[in-house]
């Protein structure tokens, strides 16, 4: 194993899920808010899901996404 390597594909991976997260979000809200199932100034609970194949790892990270 090469730690530099691994490291580096760790942090490609992370970027990649958090910008397509953020704009899946971001995306859902506009769209809840111009449907009118969300008014805007509601704290959203969320949870995010970590699971890697071939190393038994399941996190969960949960927290809150603040409109206003």
């Amino acid at each position: 194993m090469n730690p530099d390597t691994l490291n580096m594909s760790i942090r490609k991976f992370l970027k990649m899920v958090g910008v397509q997260s953020q704009r899946e979000i971001e995306t859902a809200i506009e769209r809840a808010l111009a449907a009118g199932t969300l008014k805007g100034s509601e704290s959203l609970p969320a949870r995010m899901t970590l699971t890697v194949e071939g190393v038994a790892v399941e996190v969960h990270f949960d927290g809150k996404i603040t409109l206003e």
